[in-house]
């Protein structure tokens, strides 16, 4: 019987989290109300309520399962090795693919939350691990400047169809992170 349960607790919130995002791409995050959530998952308020507090409530579940997921990707990879951060770019790459639709309305949406921040956050802890120097100020602001321009591209492959595969896209970063801007042909 709590199998039972669990499995239709763990529905009820895909069907609820999966009807935020959609509605999050048809219009701006603040004006979603829980009864257009309820509506668009066929599910009743009282059962929204038993599960979330408020719309916002349900989206700061999708950003941190998003968020620990992302974490325990990267890690599983070694960061100062040059391939295995190629590797871990693609496998982030190949996530945010697989999730386009979320990955659109979190980076795109005006959500009011702090996602994007978060996001970059992890981005440079990874960076600041890989560095190999002495002064501590300048290896913060290099990762700031590495990752804010990364996360950029990645928004722009996002939102303009990704052309490019996922493989190739790491490999780009990666190029333009080791290499700078000297490296484009």
């Amino acid at each position: 019987m709590s199998d039972k349960l669990d499995r239709r607790k763990k529905y009820t919130r895909m069907v609820l989290k999966d009807s935020l995002i959609q509605l999050m791409n048809e219009k701006t995050f603040s004006s979603i109300t829980v009864k257009e959530v309820c509506s668009r998952a066929d599910i009743n308020r009282s059962t929204f309520y038993t599960h979330f507090t408020d719309v916002l409530d349900l989206l700061y579940s999708i950003e941190a399962e998003i968020i620990e997921e992302m974490n325990k990707s990267l890690n599983a990879f070694n960061f100062a090795k040059e391939e295995e951060s190629i590797q871990m770019t693609e496998k982030l790459l190949e996530y945010i693919k697989e999730r386009k639709e979320i990955f659109e309305a979190l980076l795109e949406n005006n959500t009011g939350t702090s996602f994007e921040k978060r996001v970059m956050d992890i981005a440079r802890r990874c960076v600041m691990n890989r560095a190999l120097t002495a002064n501590i100020d300048a290896a913060s602001y290099l990762s700031t400047f590495m990752v804010s321009g990364a996360i950029n591209v990645i928004k722009d492959w996002l939102f303009n169809d990704q052309k490019q595969s996922p493989k190739q896209m790491a490999e780009l970063i990666s190029q333009f992170t080791n290499k700078g801007i000297g490296s484009v042909n």
